[in-house]
């Protein structure tokens, strides 16, 4: 039975810790990063439990569009992280803040739902289990910065379809993970 994971809190919470950790007695686990580099931290976390475990992970790094793609036939998916995907597809569809309306926001969120959702089909074809690390945006103050403002308001609506979509959602804060979900 698959099984669809959301953990969110603020920045260096735990969130990819405790995700790799989740994961780190698992062969073949795909490590999906949005960004360009995997946090050294993480990169050693994986390598340590790789060698300890006898298992073997693949790491992608730099995806900017369709993340379902990458899976193949990876039963066990790591996302780190939406909000950071939230982001490019937000300065891929709005290049220019100053044309941001209502109805882009909802295009762009669209958008990045129906990615995350090919990407929990992916993983349900393969019976397995994938976690989506997502920044909290609700304990933020309002940014004055019209391009944040929209990226905060975009990522706070995507989190909450996303995680009331999900089977298990936890929130991290301190390095201590709680089930919310």
């Amino acid at each position: 039975m698959s099984k669809s994971i959301l953990i969110t809190g603020g920045a260096s919470s735990g969130k990819s810790r405790w995700a790799v950790t989740n994961y780190s007695r698992f062969d073949y686990v795909l490590y999906l990063r949005t960004g360009e580099a995997v946090d050294p931290d993480i990169l050693h976390r994986i390598e340590y439990g790789n060698n300890q475990n006898g298992v073997e992970w693949d790491i992608v790094t730099g995806i900017t569009d369709n993340p379902a793609a990458a899976i193949g036939d990876h039963k066990f998916v790591i996302f780190d992280r939406l909000s950071d995907y939230t982001s490019i597809v937000l300065d891929r569809m709005c290049p220019d803040i100053s044309e941001m309306n209502d109805e882009l926001m909802k295009s762009i969120e669209k958008q990045v739902i129906a990615d995350i959702e090919a990407m929990r089909e992916r993983i349900r074809e393969n019976d397995g289990s994938m976690t989506i690390i997502t920044l909290e945006t609700g304990f933020s103050v309002s940014p004055a910065d019209p391009c944040q403002k929209a990226l905060r308001r975009i990522i706070g609506y995507i989190n909450q379809r996303i995680a009331n979509s999900s089977d298990e959602v936890y929130f991290s804060a301190s390095g201590i993970q709680f089930k919310i979900k």
